[in-house]
């Protein structure tokens, strides 16, 4: 600590005291280097490796297409799937009676192959719900909506 020479009206002299006060920027300067230090250091550090656990043999998982049904905009409903007896995609015009009763089968015959929604820009929206909702009536658990990627 630094003294300095002060005069002092109570005396009527010079008195001593002590400078109280702390020099921090040398400890300011210390700190930025360490932060320059970590900052250039960082992104070079590796991350961590996770080495996962393997399993023995495995088949692969068969994918089941999806049932597609399709809204125009005049309103009317087709549906399109794979049959499992001949194996060809076909597709099949419907009337939303006829729907409902497909959706019905559908449910029973095969209750979690996806049925995936395809409606033109021009579909009302509640016509979209409708097909949903009786999807979803019937207890089918998987439902997507078909669109086009830009």
């Amino acid at each position: 600590m630094a003294s300095t020479l002060i005069r002092s009206s109570f005396r009527g002299g010079w008195a001593r005291r002590a400078i109280s006060d702390m020099n921090v920027v040398p400890y300011i300067d210390v700190l930025l280097v360490l932060l320059v230090i970590l900052m250039v250091t960082a992104p070079l550090a590796s991350p961590s490796i996770i080495r996962l656990p393997t399993v023995g043999s495995h088949s692969p998982q068969e994918q089941t297409l999806p049932i597609i049904i399709s809204i125009k905009p005049d309103g009317t409903t087709s549906v399109k799937y794979k049959n499992d007896t001949s194996g060809t995609m076909r597709e099949w015009p419907m009337t939303p009676a006829d729907l409902k009763h497909f959706i019905a089968d559908l449910a029973k015959t095969y209750p979690n192959r996806p049925v995936v929604i395809g409606a033109d820009k021009l579909v009302k929206y509640e016509g979209v719900m409708d097909v949903m909702s009786a999807l979803k009536e019937n207890g089918v658990k998987r439902v997507g909506l078909l669109v086009q990627q830009k």
